[in-house]
């Protein structure tokens, strides 16, 4: 089978997304992880399939590169309004989309910049050296002096695989750098590798930073991939609303692939 595709990235966060508003894909997990392999198909962090909505403009089906369905994607979500854009299913530069964890609204601003607005952060806590937060997937916080001498895929698969998180967990190293700005690297559940950029690890991070402190925040924040904002609003220690997730977002390319049966 002959499948018609669209490589995105956000901050290098990179996705395959597939139009599938006629509903004729049913992909197993075999063949999206091929389609997410580097060596042998497109190579991808995720997979996300664009479907109708009966509440919303579209609707995203979002897989980790194993091929499991997984938790909401920022990066990718990003990405998915931005393919929403170019499929003319956004009428003006706002859109509201469905997603696993409810629906998200986002804004389209000029040179590919998008700012999708997350669900609220209820889950926030402190556990001795390190945070554990719910920003639409679990993260694990931990601040570091120097983040580029980490050695991420190592440090980070360790603790995605403690016995503590027997779901997994995605991890998070940060550093706090000059004005307030965070360097962010990520180990990623499902891809199981450190990626250049986590939209909901960054999300996470920032509200990590923002501690105890309560009222409005704009963090700056920089990855290998590139560089996001955080915007929201604490109204306690535990507690942030009105999150939006900031970044630039691209059409790489286009094109068909055959599926393995």
């Amino acid at each position: 089978m002959e499948l018609a595709f669209y490589k995105y990235q956000g901050t290098g966060n990179d996705f395959v997304i597939i139009d599938n508003r006629k509903q004729g894909w049913k992909l197993n997990k075999e063949q999206i992880a091929f389609l997410c392999n580097r060596r042998k198909g497109i190579g991808a962090d995720g997979l996300m399939l664009l479907e109708t909505s009966v509440v919303a403009d579209f609707k995203m089906v979002y897989y980790n590169a194993d091929g499991a369905e997984s938790t909401m994607c920022g990066n990718g979500g990003r990405c998915m309004v931005s393919f929403a854009k170019e499929l003319q299913l956004i009428e003006d530069n706002s859109t509201q989309f469905e997603a696993i964890d409810g629906l998200h609204e986002a804004k389209i601003m000029p040179n590919g910049i998008v700012v999708l607005h997350m669900q609220d952060v209820n889950e926030n806590k402190l556990i001795q050296d390190h945070f554990e937060i719910q920003t639409g997937s679990p993260h694990y916080v931990k601040f570091e002096k120097d983040v580029l001498a980490i050695d991420v895929v190592s440090e980070g698969r360790a603790i995605r695989n403690n016995k503590a998180f027997p779901a997994g967990i995605n991890v998070n190293f940060v550093e706090v750098l000059n004005n307030n700005t965070l360097f962010v690297r990520t180990y990623e559940r499902g891809v199981e590798d450190e990626t250049l950029s986590c939209g909901t690890g960054v999300t996470a991070a920032a509200i990590a930073h923002s501690n105890t402190d309560i009222g409005k925040f704009d963090i700056a924040i920089k990855t290998r991939g590139g560089d996001l904002s955080v915007q929201f609003e604490k109204t306690s220690p535990t507690h942030a609303i009105q999150v939006w997730l900031k970044g630039e977002t691209q059409l790489v390319f286009t094109g068909k692939i055959t599926l393995p049966s």
